[in-house]
């Protein structure tokens, strides 16, 4: 990893001395600040632009680590930020990483612990930084900010611009960075909460011990380390928006709490004697089939009914290419405009191989792909070299038909079906919905095909076989079972 710049803040010698050491044996630049407000006044002179990550100290005189990080969180939102602190309770840690932390260090720690801190906090900048700014100016605007006007993009919208007209529950179905978020807030913006907070929650990123307390809040001695009372997501919502997203990763004792306060419209903070009464709308989105959770047992079916009310499927990326052009011209107006650059276009060529490729990460991965392309190109006309990160962006068939193996099966175990090709290749056979006889195969037999071929093509990874077929991995090696593909 290359050269960085950490700044300490620490009030102790000893301890800022050994900080130092270690940081500058693992080939960092360390810079030291004794008290909070010298470390703002720090990043103020030098506008923060020497600093890569901060080790910042909780507990110190005058001005503590959390005012600091509060601080410095409006003016610096990307900089990676590791908490460090003798107090180790589950309220201390909550407060850090509400206010912003990236990690939390018990002290005393290891060099290594340390190393290894420094080291995710940077990776994680890298790869988070560049698109936090654009997240910020697509969420201030309503339905004027989602760019697309394809078939699939427009019946989403339609359906987005009615449910803003109600406060009834909706529920975003998509996968992973096709803008779920975005679409959330601008029901938000659009309904008449708009003046009212928009909270939005990630289920699946929040600890499972903590869950209950993040989302209900807690009394002050409700367990151990509560050392004061601290309000959940809930009531931060009071009045606007909730927006719950991966809500299907929850465990099963929080989808018990969460259907009664959906229901009843009140929460039950943790070690409380009274219930909440609370007023909000519930957006709730997950990039998992939910029914096959409920088959399955790992989510609740009376809660899923609760949330199902109004349900909008954002289609993925590769399934609304037309759309992609005008993505394009959208990121490419949006990013040098931030950046201080200069307008770049982009070439016709990389910008059908842009449409041509699959896409697996959406629109999330479209924006990263333009933004690395924008910084680091010397030319004001994008070429498709300039996106050499992005493997198989020609023409291939594997973008055009996902589930098609890497080798070809042989034609007499899978006939090709009558009357169609498989387009850019022809030689690579599709799935058959004809049998040899001349009669429709069962579905059972084209499911179990669909899985074994799947299996086939993420060679073995099951996880990413369940997420691509959009079912839990329990629901898979059921069906494992139930075919018997186990071998």
């Amino acid at each position: 990893m290359a050269q960085k710049s950490v700044l300490i803040v620490e009030d102790e010698l000893t301890q800022s001395t050994l900080l130092e050491g270690i940081i500058s044996r693992a080939g960092h630049v360390p810079f030291v600040a004794q008290t909070g407000q010298e470390a703002l006044d720090f990043m103020a002179d030098r506008q923060g632009e020497a600093i890569d990550i901060v080790l910042l100290d909780l507990v110190m005189p005058g001005m503590d680590g959390l005012e600091v990080l509060e601080n410095l969180r409006p003016k610096f939102p990307n900089l990676p930020v590791i908490m460090l602190t003798a107090h180790s309770s589950i309220t201390t840690v909550v407060d850090a990483m509400r206010a912003g932390a990236s990690d939390f260090i018990v002290k005393p720690a290891s060099a290594e612990r340390i190393r290894t801190a420094i080291n995710a906090g940077l990776e994680t900048s890298a790869l988070v930084g560049e698109i936090e700014p654009m997240q910020k100016e697509l969420s201030v605007a309503g339905f004027e900010s989602l760019v697309g006007s394809g078939p699939a993009m427009s019946q989403a919208l339609s359906l987005a611009r009615k449910a803003a007209t109600a406060s009834i529950p909706v529920f975003i179905d998509g996968e992973s960075g096709v803008g779920k978020e975005v679409f959330a807030r601008a029901i938000h913006a659009a309904s008449e909460r708009a003046g009212k907070p928009f909270v939005a929650v990630n289920c699946g990123a929040i600890p499972e011990n903590l869950v209950e307390s993040i989302l209900f809040g807690h009394e002050k001695g409700a367990f151990t380390g509560a050392t004061e009372k601290r309000i959940g997501k809930f009531e931060e919502a009071n009045g606007g928006t909730l927006f719950l997203d991966e809500v299907g990763e929850l465990p099963a004792d929080v989808q018990v709490k969460l259907l009664r306060a959906l229901q009843e419209k009140e929460v039950d903070p943790v070690g409380g004697k009274a219930s909440i009464k609370v007023d909000i709308r519930v957006i709730s989105a997950t990039n998992r089939n939910l029914a096959d959770c409920v088959a399955d047992g790992s989510f609740r079916e009376d809660l899923f009914y609760r949330l199902n009310v109004y349900p909008i499927n954002l289609p993925p990326l590769r399934e609304r290419r037309e759309d992609i052009p005008a993505l394009v011209d959208h990121f490419l107006h949006l990013i040098p405009k931030m950046e201080g650059l200069p307008k770049r276009s982009i070439a016709p060529s990389a910008l059908r191989a842009l449409v041509d490729y699959h896409w697996p990460g959406n629109i999330r991965q479209l924006q990263n792909a333009i933004f690395r392309a924008v910084i680091l190109s010397e030319h004001e006309t994008l070429e498709a070299q300039d996106f050499p990160h992005l493997q198989g962006l020609q023409h291939s068939a594997a973008d055009q038909n996902p589930i098609a193996p890497t080798m070809p099966y042989s034609t007499g175990t899978f006939p090709m079906a009558s009357g169609i090709s498989s387009g850019t290749n022809p030689e690579t056979p599709l799935i058959s919905l004809v049998a040899t006889g001349g009669h429709v195969r069962t579905l059972a037999e084209i499911e179990s095909e669909v899985i074994r071929r799947t299996i086939g093509h993420y060679d073995g990874k099951m996880a990413e076989v369940a997420r691509r077929l959009g079912i839990g991995r329990s629901t898979l090696y059921r069906k494992l079972e139930e075919y018997d593909l186990k071998r």
